[in-house]
């Protein structure tokens, strides 16, 4: 059997389109600038605990006053894990946003010019909460998308189908007929599966191999078929 053509893409957010800046230098270099000797490592540990604790709460982050909350929350365990040495929660939370510097992978512009010359729709699907609309506004690239899926807000976080469906209802494409890239092999290749769409795992390291592994997006884009 013929596969249906390519009319739709849904992308992954982190990891895929978005990518980091080291938070931990900048927030070294904030609580510096601010008086607070913390070491180096202590930082690093803890933003893992901060990065533990957004991911087990971000479902919290259904609207604005949710992210608010969720990121005081995160800037609460910052504080804590920084130790008496360190600034309070309030302090914690403003130099915690500022530490965290989002940018697009260098393949992202080529990938979304690809597909909005093949006529293909697109949207994010990601598990995030609901600021990531800004996040890809601030990125200049949010109006390229026909739909903008954050977990928080649908209720549903990937690997569960509903949030693929619903990007697919959103676009009002079959979901064979979309194929989404992402990062992950459980939350993307796996659950877009699940859902019934086409899936590519995005490796950029370039250690994976397989017919369904792509190194970059503009693997990705040559590999759409129209």
């Amino acid at each position: 059997m013929t596969a249906m053509p390519t009319r739709a893409v849904t992308l992954d957010a982190f990891g895929t389109l978005i990518a980091m800046d080291p938070p931990a230098p900048l927030l070294c270099a904030a609580l510096a600038d601010d008086g607070y000797a913390i070491p180096g490592d202590v930082v690093e540990d803890a933003l893992r605990r901060e990065i533990a604790h957004y991911r087990a709460r971000m479902h919290i982050g259904t609207d604005a006053a949710g992210v608010a909350e969720l990121r005081a929350e995160c800037g609460a365990v910052l504080a804590d894990a920084l130790g008496p040495a360190g600034p309070g929660p309030a302090t914690a939370t403003q130099m915690l946003l500022r530490s965290l510097r989002f940018r697009l992978h260098y393949d992202v512009p080529g990938l979304l010019d690809a597909l909005d010359a093949r006529g293909v729709r697109m949207a994010v699907v990601s598990n995030w909460d609901s600021a990531l609309g800004g996040h890809l506004a601030r990125l200049g690239v949010a109006d390229r998308f026909a739909a903008v899926l954050a977990s928080a807000a649908v209720g549903a976080a990937k690997p569960d189908p509903e949030i693929f469906l619903q990007a697919a209802r959103d676009m009002e494409v079959e979901p064979a007929a979309v194929l989404h890239v992402g990062d992950r092999r459980r939350e993307d290749y796996e659950g877009a599966r699940a859902a019934g769409m086409r899936a590519v795992l995005l490796d950029r390291t370039g250690t994976l191999r397989g017919p369904d592994v792509v190194h970059s997006l503009d693997h990705a884009a040559t590999g759409i078929a129209p």
